[in-house]
């Protein structure tokens, strides 16, 4: 796949703002270096998707433990997972780990709010646990299959990393985005990530602090040599 920059310009770029708030995970900057924060935590259910690599997942999973929440991962892979979770623990179960259909129930309140996160391969079968008031849940989907569109179409919300070109087109149908943006998919840098909703999209790069970059290393697309 392309490494290089994306094709869009810095008005393109403004005209793509998220109805963001000041309360929530800081999911990048825009192209004007200004904090992109993402708020997940609802008292409804929402389903989150990101078409992308476990780097960025990481990092996203670490903010919200910086917020307050209990992160439940679910994952097939907890090799890639143990050190960060030891690290954001700091003697608390902050992150836990669960094998895949082994998560528990999680009792999300508003005083106590959950993400789980499911890393659980490309066709990640049906979840015990789903979305609900407090509980968002943020799949990662390393490359498109079969399932794809099913999780794409529930969700409220959907990152997309670099992608193929012939992943760019299928994605660029699913989330109706303009061909102009479909065909710079493949050509984003390793921390650049497409936020979409049903109405907004915003392009913002995922600058890692120190302390991630320690943990998580180089920001990465790809998952291999990780753990």
């Amino acid at each position: 796949m392309g490494r290089s920059g994306h094709v869009l310009s810095a008005a393109e770029l403004d005209a793509l703002a998220l109805p963001v708030g000041d309360d929530g995970i800081i999911v990048g900057v825009d192209s004007r270096s200004r904090p992109a924060v993402l708020g997940i935590h609802h008292p409804v259910p929402y389903d989150v998707v990101l078409i992308g690599g476990v780097w960025a997942a990481q990092v996203l999973a670490l903010r919200a433990v910086a917020t307050g929440a209990r992160v439940v991962v679910e994952t097939g892979r907890p090799q890639l997972w143990a050190r960060l979770a030891q690290a954001a623990n700091g003697g608390l179960e902050c992150m836990t780990l669960h094998e895949v259909g082994r998560v528990p129930p999680l009792g999300a309140t508003l005083g106590s709010p959950v993400l789980v996160v499911r890393d659980c391969g490309i066709k990640p079968p049906r979840g015990r646990v789903a979305s609900a008031p407090w509980q968002p849940v943020l799949t990662l989907l390393p490359y498109l299959s079969q399932v794809s569109h099913r999780l794409v179409e529930r969700a409220a919300l959907v990152g997309v990393q670099r992608v193929s070109p012939d992943e760019a087109r299928a994605v660029g149908r699913m989330l109706a985005l303009p061909e102009v943006q479909a065909r710079a998919l493949p050509t984003f840098a390793e921390n650049a990530i497409l936020w979409c909703t049903r109405t907004a999209r915003q392009l913002v790069r995922m600058v890692p602090t120190d302390s991630e970059m320690g943990l998580l290393g180089n920001p990465s697309r790809l998952d291999v040599g990780q753990g």
